[in-house]
């Protein structure tokens, strides 16, 4: 019996391993991290990590590099990580030169992913020093990504996007500073260690939207109420008509 037991344990531990149901690593497609971003990445940007969201719910994200290689992840409703899906990866070197997906592979690197992490490794003749930049996806109007590098960080919103009306908005961690560009919102970090950076932000009309919504609520409710009293104060006449409150009032 105990035999039988573990001949079925080494089969479904084989099953599993077959179907990749234990995970496994995998090389990301030159096709994916050779294509190109949806507009150039902020290269120049004074901070370690720069973000820029676009409209579509993408971003463009820039880290500076100084390790061999790098995590990218972020977490799932458990909490647990999942990979980040990139795309259009470039690594700039120290002295400006730009590689994509496929030179980086040809250079040492790699962008490997598994059930947890996708890990891209830097190429060897990088020195630990340059930056890396790809594209993936995010959520609308709400912008939420472990700190991959540690160091300052930059987060570019879409034009018309603002983060301050409390129910709407909000920024984590604090110590923040704002800065209104091209009516493109700049959220800045001095230093980030931990955690997650967080944001959460609106369209302005979206607020004129809340606000007629609002109204409209209003003025319907307060009709309403307005309506049921005058119900109340008519069948409390018709009731004193019928004599039915006589009683009452004698008390």
């Amino acid at each position: 019996m105990n035999r039988r037991l573990l001949v079925g344990v080494l089969g479904l531990a084989l099953l599993l391993v077959t179907a990749g149901c234990l995970g496994g690593t995998s090389s990301v497609s030159n096709e994916r991290l050779d294509a190109e971003p949806d507009d150039s990445y902020a290269w120049d940007a004074d901070t370690d990590a720069h973000i820029t969201i676009q409209e579509n719910g993408r971003f463009r994200a820039v880290y500076e590099v100084n390790s061999s290689s790098v995590e990218l992840y972020r977490f799932d409703g458990f909490g647990s990580r999942t990979p980040l899906p990139v795309e259009s990866l470039r690594y700039r070197y120290s002295n400006g030169t730009v590689i994509n997906g496929t030179e980086l592979k040809t250079r040492g690197g790699d962008v490997t992913q598994n059930r947890r992490i996708t890990n891209v490794t830097i190429p060897e003749n990088a020195n630990g020093d340059g930056k890396l930049a790809f594209t993936s996806s995010s959520t609308p109007k709400r912008f939420s990504l472990p700190v991959l590098v540690e160091g300052s960080y930059e987060v570019v919103l879409p034009p018309d996007r603002r983060v301050n009306f409390p129910i709407f908005g909000s920024v984590r961690p604090n110590g923040y500073e704002t800065e209104l560009v091209d009516d493109q919102l700049h959220i800045t970090w001095p230093s980030v260690s931990d955690g997650s950076v967080v944001v959460q932000f609106y369209l302005q009309r979206d607020l004129g939207i809340f606000a007629a919504i609002a109204t409209i609520s209003i003025l319907v409710g307060g009709a309403g109420i307005l309506y049921y009293r005058r119900q109340i104060e008519a069948l409390r006449e018709r009731r004193e008509e019928l004599g039915l409150d006589v009683e009452e009032r004698d008390r």
